[in-house]
């Protein structure tokens, strides 16, 4: 933390910046939405280079980066902070500078007709926006601005009749589009950063600062304290409860493994076992309703739509994906040594009575969101419900101290979000003026047509090959980037080959979000190998088995219409029938992970292929495949069968029942 003048001047300026973001829901500024996104990026970017040193040491891309406490802003740090104030002002300066400035309104009139001091001050931006979020998340994402960046000036070099060749773009054009337009640096994802992610991160420090944290923990743990895998349920539980107000896979990972690791070590889980099953159930963060990750509240304003509807389309998935983390704790704690572990807390039924007060925000948001309030109006009803309830609580009251210590709290979680959201605005302007978009989804199908010409299996590949090159661009970048660059180029490809807006947008939603437990970065999986102790390499496949099936389900969506049932869409009969074959799918896919079938015994080798071919079979959502998947289920299940009855009883050595 810092302090001095520099923890005062960032305390003072989040204060601001919270207060100014609650009041614009209310008593929106008269100049427009881009005026109070000029100022809401004046007022976060400085704090940026206060808040982040220049000398990162840490691993890229982890969620949490403090300046060590034996240091302060060096000079340089200070004098981009002037700088980052000057060039995000400037458009709304009203005075004259050389031959620039002059107010708002003249500065839009300057649109497509740059002076010099307005490309200076351009300029400016972008070389501290990349700075803000090398500082944040590493040097990936900045290396792949300036990869867009160089293609949207050098790409009038290509040889024409290549599909991603055009006519190319100056540079003053190039700062026109990030600095004076709706699709640059204050577009859609800064617009998201600024109405959504900061009040709903204001929203999950209030929560916090009430003590609905260790309630939902302690909830988990009471919840299942007769349980043999009591350990294991906690931590997903926890993980789920925590997630649906944190909207940070990683940050939940810390959160629930440091309550949740000591009582797994005693169930004798390893560390890396235990870091793996903590990084899955913390990455539900960013799936869970009602605080899904950043990437959400982009594809309400993409597609138009409410965010109810959003949480709507991601219900079923989230409960699938905890599903399959239940069935591969169940399926650990009877292969290995897992022993019952003493919780030592109260009834949950007290606990329910004492503290139950915490779901009422929770389920206030949606009750607010279905009754037509706007997602904006709801989280700050939510807070001031929160608030109220506090006091319910004497050692969590949110007295206007501990109001404002949250308050600043959550402005700080959004500056690195902001930071990526601002700079995304590069990879948005630069595939607009290029038309790079069309040209990337023509590749991705042009590469499935080459293979065959049958139009189902042109659809299959196009989303394997999508769903490959989402993963890859995930280990690169944060969700919010990954989402973004893959909308804009993966997006357009399953449009046209008849895929609904839906399901395309949740399609790259998954795949983005999945990046932070895909090896060999794996963000979450880091967070938990830190907290348990475990070796990090072993640490992230324990992370991929527990997670596999979610990579898998994603494909659901896009390639029967009957997968649209998984997004709540198409009816009670089909939903249904989407929900119940995809949970099998989904058990079966754990089994052949784990190699356990609870209540029979070990899995072999020929079991496991066979319930992974079912696994996959099921998830194409017509009639014939999903007969003949269960039938593979069924004769896997056969086997094991047969394979404990000539083996006698199973033998409870764990030593000899690991694979």
């Amino acid at each position: 933390m810092l302090s001095g003048p520099a923890g005062l001047l960032l305390t003072t300026a989040a204060l601001a910046v919270g207060a100014l973001a609650l009041w614009q829901v209310f008593r929106p500024l008269s100049q427009g939405s881009k005026y109070y996104l000029i100022i809401f990026l004046a007022g976060v970017l400085p704090l940026v280079f206060l808040a982040y040193p220049a000398d990162l040491r840490l691993p890229a891309r982890l969620p949490i980066r403090r300046r060590r406490a034996s240091t302060g802003p060096t000079v340089s740090d200070w004098v981009l902070v002037a700088l980052a104030v000057t060039a995000c002002l400037y458009p709304v300066l009203p005075i004259r500078i050389g031959n620039g400035g002059g107010g708002y309104n003249a500065f839009l009139d300057r649109q497509g007709l740059l002076t010099p001091t307005d490309l200076v001050l351009g300029t400016l931006l972008l070389l501290l926006l990349l700075e803000a979020c090398r500082r944040t998340t590493g040097w990936i994402l900045p290396a792949v601005c300036l990869l867009f960046l160089g293609y949207g000036y050098y790409g009038g070099l290509l040889p024409q009749s290549w599909p991603v060749a055009h006519a190319g773009l100056d540079f003053s054009q190039l700062v026109d589009a990030f600095y004076n337009s709706d699709s640059g640096f204050y577009g859609t994802p800064l617009d998201v950063a600024a109405s959504y992610i900061v009040l709903f991160t204001i929203y999950g420090a209030a929560l916090e600062f009430s003590g609905a944290g260790r309630f939902f923990v302690e909830l988990s743990a009471a919840a299942f304290r007769r349980s043999r895998t009591a350990a294991g349920r906690t931590a997903v539980a926890s993980g789920f409860l925590l997630g649906t107000v944190s909207g940070s896979g990683a940050a939940t990972t810390v959160s629930i493994g440091a309550v949740t690791w000591p009582l797994l070590r005693r169930a004798g889980y390893p560390p890396e076992r235990a870091g793996g099953m903590l990084a899955a159930a913390g990455v539900g963060a960013i799936l869970s309703p009602p605080t899904l990750g950043a990437a959400a509240f982009i594809i309400a304003e993409y597609l138009g739509v409410s965010y109810l509807q959003v949480l709507g389309w991601a219900t079923v998935p989230t409960v699938l994906y905890y599903l399959g983390i239940l069935f591969a704790v169940e399926i650990d704690a009877r292969r290995s040594d897992v022993r019952p572990a003493v919780i030592d807390v109260g009834s949950p039924w007290r606990l329910l009575a004492r503290f139950g007060y915490h779901f009422a925000s929770l389920i206030a948001i949606i009750v607010f969101l279905a009754v037509g309030v706007s997602a904006t109006r709801a989280v700050v009803f939510a807070i001031l419900l929160t608030v109220a309830l506090s006091f319910l609580d004497r050692a969590h009251r949110l007295t206007p101290g501990r109001l404002v210590t949250a308050l600043v709290t959550g402005v700080r979680g959004v500056l690195a979000v902001t930071a990526v959201c601002a700079a995304a605005g590069i990879i948005t302007a630069t595939t607009t003026k290029t038309g790079l978009g069309p040209q990337a989804a023509a590749l991705l199908i042009g590469g499935a047509q080459a293979v065959t010409s049958d139009p189902t299996l042109v659809l299959v590949l196009t989303a394997l090959l999508a769903a490959v090159a989402l993963s890859l661009l995930g280990l690169a970048v944060p969700v919010t980037a990954s989402f973004v660059i893959g909308w804009v180029i993966v997006g357009p490809a399953l449009l046209d080959l008849g895929v609904t807006a839906p399901a395309a947008a949740m399609f790259v939603f998954y795949f983005a979000v999945l990046s932070e437990v895909s090896p060999p970065t794996a963000l979450a999986a880091v967070a938990a190998a830190a907290v348990t102790g475990g070796r990090l390499v072993p640490t992230m496949w324990q992370t991929l088995r527990y997670a596999l099936p979610a990579y898998l389900t994603p494909i659901a969506f896009v390639i029967t219409p009957a997968g649209l049932g998984l997004l709540g869409i198409g009816g009670v009969q089909r939903i249904t029938f989407a929900a119940v074959v995809t949970a099998l799918s989904v058990a079966v896919l754990a089994v052949a992970a784990g190699g356990w079938l609870p209540g029979v015994g070990r899995a072999g080798a020929p079991e496991r292929v066979l319930g992974a071919l079912a696994g996959v079979t099921l998830l194409w959502l017509e009639p014939l495949p999903v007969t003949v998947g269960a039938a593979l289920a069924a004769v896997a299940a056969a086997g094991v069968f047969l394979r404990r009855r000539s083996a006698g009883r199973p033998s409870t050595n764990p030593l000899k029942e690991r694979l």
